[in-house]
């Protein structure tokens, strides 16, 4: 186990130091995607992971904190690094890490191998999953006209220039104009098709690059469902750019920019201050 690893000479090391030990040592060839990568809370994954696993050691007495954000291996510890023990085991057979340590109050049942921020991150994430299918749901229980609408409002969020709605008939296949600039030089086509089963097609393609023809070459059409294979075969065969935003792309934007969606609660979620207990002044 890496931790123990570092830890198995039986030196005392900072809290803090350890992490960035264990980081380098045994994690620093991981790509950078995964190395950058956060918990909903905006904290560095692998440094929740580390800080989390040697509190599940400290839990089960293979490490000990001799003096204030400092940690050393314990002979129980040096015993599980002769052994080979991953922290698997330890939290399945040694560690509950929910149970007090006086053991005063009964064990929760809960998944070993979820850390806090594990369970708070697949709770946010199952909250968002549920809202995305209502939001889709709802978007295809609207008139056609309202989803242009929306659609409209949700570039305006995403900060693109004023939109011009087009008449509702005789359109040639555009549901809407934004102009990227303040004199409307350049202009970008939209369309929005609003299906409950079926795909969008070549021929749906095919005519909106037509309605584009002699006045722009930048379209991004939506839709409430997704796109067969030959219309994404055209729009990337086409001289013009156009951007495909199926449903679930949809939904994803909406949600981002709080499109048909409301804050319902805040969260408040605290983390040790390991520079606080570090500081030589205190």
């Amino acid at each position: 186990m890496p931790i123990l690893e570092v830890l198995n000479d039986g030196k005392v090391i900072k809290g803090r130091d350890l992490v960035r030990i264990v980081e380098e040592k045994f994690y620093s060839d991981l790509p950078p995607e995964l190395l950058e990568q956060t918990t909903k809370s905006g904290r560095r994954l692998i440094e929740d992971r580390i800080s989390w696993g040697k509190t599940y050691l400290k839990k089960g007495g293979l490490v000990h904190y001799p003096q204030r954000g400092h940690v050393q291996i314990t002979e129980k510890g040096k015993e599980a690094t002769l052994q080979n023990v991953s922290l698997q085991e330890i939290q399945s057979n040694v560690i509950r890490l929910y149970e007090p340590e006086n053991k005063s109050s009964p064990n929760t049942n809960i998944e070993a191998s979820a850390t806090p921020q594990d369970l708070i991150d697949l709770g946010f994430e199952k909250i968002e999953r549920e809202v995305k299918d209502e939001l889709l749901s709802k978007l295809k229980e609207v008139d056609p006209y309202s989803f242009e609408k929306i659609i409209l409002i949700l570039l305006k969020k995403m900060g693109y220039g004023d939109f011009i709605e087009t008449a509702k008939s005789g359109d040639g296949g555009i549901d809407g104009i934004i102009n990227e600039d303040q004199l409307g030089l350049e202009k970008i086509y939209i369309q929005a098709k609003r299906y409950t089963t079926n795909k969008v097609r070549e021929t749906d393609i095919r005519n909106f690059i037509g309605a584009m023809s002699g006045d722009t070459r930048k379209g991004i059409f939506v839709t409430t469902s997704s796109f067969d294979e030959k219309a994404k075969t055209k729009t990337r065969d086409a001289h013009h750019t156009i951007i495909l935003i199926d449903g679930s792309k949809l939904v994803d934007l909406m949600h981002k920019f709080n499109v048909g969606v409301q804050i319902k609660s805040h969260y408040e979620v605290k983390m040790l201050d390991n520079d606080f207990f570090d500081a030589e002044d205190i």
